[in-house]
């Protein structure tokens, strides 16, 4: 329940300080009569997430055992492809993120002859980037979680992170924004190492990865699986209590490679003015 309501979290949240900048933008610049086409555009970003969400998870419950394992392993690479780029993304733009939407934003509105349809684009193409990872991570999560604790979380956090966009918009609310962006940025890393790791064995199963399958240890009768904890740990972090080498190796170098990159130090934006700062409350929708 815990992941999947960070992951919404954040995801919310950054898909919220997108809007508000836009929307904030457009008020300040005498064109706050075109806020419908934002809502628009945020309207048909979601219905596209929930499309290809459901979409997926009805495809995959028709197929067999194999395929199933086939489709989680894929689903599971997929996913930490899009959590890795979207750590490091939000790591490298954090300084320059609303200087860049001003700026596509100014050009999208002034170059376009329909300026009403270049804003429902730029803003469904922004929203339905946060809406698309977030649907490949949350179909890993369901993958490896049994009963209404992941959707209840998901939905939890997605309705706290509404609230929090909707009070930083507001000013009613100040949030360190490149704090939080940090942790929980390293929460996904972990979380990513133990979905890299379940793809792995899942692919094991589905008969197309039969290398390197010698049990590293087994800590089944301390820790199993399907006890209280262990399931926990599970579906949080892809926890296995009988690793094989390829499982645990891949866990241990995809977490070391990710930690490594993530603490050094974050690329300078050479396209940011100096004066934007890295998004540290919520004045960066205010400002």
């Amino acid at each position: 329940m815990l992941v999947p309501f960070l992951i919404m979290l954040r995801e919310g949240i950054e898909a919220a300080l997108i809007v508000g900048i836009i929307a904030s933008y457009l008020k300040q610049t005498g064109r706050g009569e075109w806020m419908p086409a934002v809502w628009i555009g945020v309207f048909l970003a979601t219905a596209l997430a929930l499309l290809v969400g459901g979409g997926l998870e009805m495809v995959s419950a028709e197929f067999p055992q194999r395929q199933q394992e086939l489709f989680e392993g894929i689903v599971g690479f997929i996913a930490v492809i899009i959590l890795s780029s979207m750590v490091f993304w939000m790591r490298k733009v954090a300084r320059s993120i609303k200087h860049e939407l001003h700026a596509s934003l100014e050009a999208a509105l002034s170059t376009s002859k329909n300026q009403v349809y270049a804003l429902i684009a730029m803003v469904f193409f922004a929203v339905a980037r946060e809406g698309l990872e977030t649907v490949f991570f949350l179909l890993a999560v369901f993958q490896q979680s049994e009963g209404p604790g992941a959707p209840l979380g998901a939905l939890l956090g997605l309705l706290l992170s509404i609230a929090l966009g909707f009070a930083l918009y507001t000013g009613s609310m100040r949030l360190n924004l490149a704090m939080f962006f940090r942790y929980t940025g390293l929460f996904i890393l972990v979380v990513a190492a133990g979905i890299l790791s379940t793809s792995v064995r899942a692919m094991h199963e589905a008969g197309l990865w039969n290398h390197w399958q010698a049990v590293v240890f087994d800590v089944s009768n301390v820790l199993p699986m399907d006890g209280p904890v262990g399931s926990v740990l599970a579906g949080m972090f892809g926890y296995q209590d009988t690793p094989t080498v390829s499982t645990f190796s891949v866990y241990l170098i995809y977490l070391i490679g990710a930690l490594v990159l993530f603490f050094l130090p974050p690329p300078k934006a050479a396209s940011a003015p100096a004066k934007s700062a890295a998004p540290q409350s919520s004045s960066v929708l205010n400002k």
